[in-house]
């Protein structure tokens, strides 16, 4: 089970990249914030944890009792809107704007990968 979450994380990253080089950064910040929710998911099972059906990236990080600093927590928090932003139209257009913007979408990216290498290091 633990290698399906870390499988499932890593096709969710490479789907990610996809959607960035095909000009849709709104759907590739979307599938990023779903590579680190299965990398957290991964992390409660192999603790021997059930993962909680939740989205909420910070919450499942201290349900794992990984020790996050307030700069993590802040990503995490940011992160956590791509699950809603991108995918409810009331939303897209606001979360599109945003991301398409060069310095937002260049520092967001490095994050999330920062933070998806960092959650790699805990299996």
């Amino acid at each position: 089970m633990i290698a399906y979450w870390r499988k499932s994380a890593q096709e969710a990253k490479e789907a990610a990249y996809d959607n960035f080089r095909s000009g849709h950064p709104d759907w590739g910040f979307f599938l990023w914030h779903l590579a680190i929710e299965k990398l957290l998911k991964g992390i409660l099972i192999k603790k021997g944890l059930i993962p909680p059906p939740v989205h909420d990236l910070e919450k499942l990080s201290l349900t794992a009792k990984l020790t996050l600093d307030q700069k993590q927590r802040a990503w995490l928090s940011e992160i956590t809107s791509y699950n809603i932003n991108a995918r409810y139209d009331d939303y897209k257009r606001q979360f599109y704007k945003k991301v398409t913007q060069d310095d937002y979408a260049t520092k967001w990216q490095k994050i999330c990968e920062d933070f998806y290498l960092w959650l790699e290091k805990k299996y």
